[in-house]
């Protein structure tokens, strides 16, 4: 289990949706966070977590997943499974869910009852969605794309909120119920 006095390295960069960080040790990537109204909010949040927390140029594999966000962040279908994360500070709960969501495509989606029954508990829909709450790894572990039951949005505890995750889901082309994406739809026949 990783502690408080490991040393972690983070990187900005920019996004689609504004600039993210993604911090890093040697086991893997350790934490991703959505844009802030600001840097030094963000870095803030970040010592939080990380007191042993310094800038540094990353690592072949962290550069690799920034450049795939980054792609995904403009539309383009990545598969981003190939990240190597830290887990250990993850439950094995945890680990579950974030490994079934993972599997969720670009522009699909599932909801929270969906994965509890992928996961073989049927009843653990909340469950479910609070380790998504506490998903350390959003884009890469792509808890957007796991809605309410109903196709509803459900919550987001991302900077932004569910007007991020929305956003997110909008730029992946989602079709959300089965219906098309929001600007999929043809639009109505003038009667003129």
């Amino acid at each position: 289990m990783s502690t408080d006095s490991e040393l972690h390295h983070f990187t900005l960069f920019a996004t689609a949706i504004g600039r993210c960080a993604l911090v890093w040790n040697e086991h893997g990537i350790a934490a991703v966070r959505l844009p802030e109204q600001t840097d030094g909010r963000m870095l803030s949040r970040l010592h939080g977590r990380f007191p042993q927390l310094e800038a540094g140029t990353p690592p072949t594999a962290a550069q690799q997943a920034i450049d795939a966000m980054v792609a995904l962040l403009e539309g383009e279908a990545r598969d981003l499974r190939f990240c190597a994360l830290d887990l250990r500070r993850e439950t094995p709960f945890h680990r579950r869910v974030y490994e079934a969501a993972q599997d969720i495509p670009p522009g699909k989606t599932k909801t929270y009852g969906e994965i509890a029954a992928l996961l073989g508990e049927p009843g653990a829909a909340r469950a479910v969605g609070q380790a998504l709450g506490h998903n350390p790894f959003p884009i890469i572990v792509p808890c957007h794309r796991v809605l309410a039951s109903g196709a509803r949005s459900g919550g987001f505890s991302a900077p932004g909120g569910v007007s991020t995750k929305l956003r997110m889901l909008l730029i992946e082309g989602a079709q959300i119920g089965g219906e098309p994406g929001l600007f999929d739809r043809e639009p109505p026949l003038s009667t003129h």
